[in-house]
């Protein structure tokens, strides 16, 4: 394993286990940072111990993370980006959809990602060139041909709805062309998904860059394809993602247009 990303599993770990044992104990405070986002006393702990883990193997990195925020590191061409637990809604509510999400960016290119799913105990991980993993087993995403055969997962705007009526009308034609879609409320632990073969194609905008940079190197990784809705490489600053299988991504971006 990749150093970097060693030191990435082991701030996942870490705080998979704040997270955990949050659920256990219960009376989260919960607090709303805008409409239908949610941010709890676990998320900024968790992202405290990810950050302390890594700044200590790295003191000179730079850090873009859910609730901190960014920080300049005296080498800026190193960026992680964090998001401490995404699918905060399903944890409160105790359904178990979320994740730990950690990716490395060298000069705007991802390189390490580390995505953990601390109810489930599972971790994936990828370094760029090297393969994705899931625990100790190579990935590799399906090898679905065609759309009308494909698992397709989604995320709801929750945040914005300024594009609610596009995206009810991308659902209302995937739903007709695919074999199924599914939301289950994580996007970096979907992105996860279609890089272990559980889902052939996964779409959302209005995402954030620590939404997808992990997941997206995962698929990368696993032989998928990823891109923007426009089928360019933009998707960590346009905030929309569209991921899938070699032959399938395709056909989902012409669904979706």
């Amino acid at each position: 394993m990749h150093p970097m990303l060693n030191i990435a599993v082991k701030a996942a770990r870490r705080a998979g286990s704040i997270i955990n044992r949050a659920a256990l104990e219960g009376g989260l405070e919960v607090r709303a940072k805008n409409r239908n986002d949610f941010v709890t006393q676990v998320d900024k702990a968790a992202e405290q111990a990810i950050i302390d883990i890594i700044r200590r193997a790295y003191p000179e990195h730079s850090f873009l993370a859910e609730e901190s925020g960014a920080s300049a590191g005296a080498r800026p061409e190193f960026q992680w980006v964090i998001d401490p637990l995404d699918g905060t809604t399903n944890y409160i509510h105790g359904f178990p959809q979320y994740c730990v999400s950690i990716a490395l960016e060298h000069k705007g290119v991802l390189t390490q990602a580390v995505v953990y799913d601390p109810a489930k105990n599972e971790l994936f991980t990828a370094s760029r060139g090297r393969g994705a993993f899931l625990d100790d087993r190579r990935m590799r995403v399906t090898k679905c041909a065609q759309l009308a055969d494909a698992l397709v997962g989604t995320g709801f705007p929750f945040k914005e709805f300024s594009r609610i009526d596009m995206y009810l009308r991308q659902l209302r034609t995937l739903m007709g062309t695919a074999a199924g879609v599914r939301r289950a409320g994580a996007a970096a632990l979907d992105l996860a998904y279609v890089a272990a073969g559980r889902l052939d194609a996964f779409w959302e905008m209005g995402l954030s860059r620590w939404d997808m940079a992990a997941g997206a190197l995962l698929i990368q990784e696993a032989g998928g394809l990823v891109s923007d809705l426009d089928g360019a490489a933009e998707f960590l600053d346009r905030g929309e993602i569209a991921a899938g299988t070699p032959k399938v991504l395709p056909q989902l971006l012409a669904s979706l247009r």
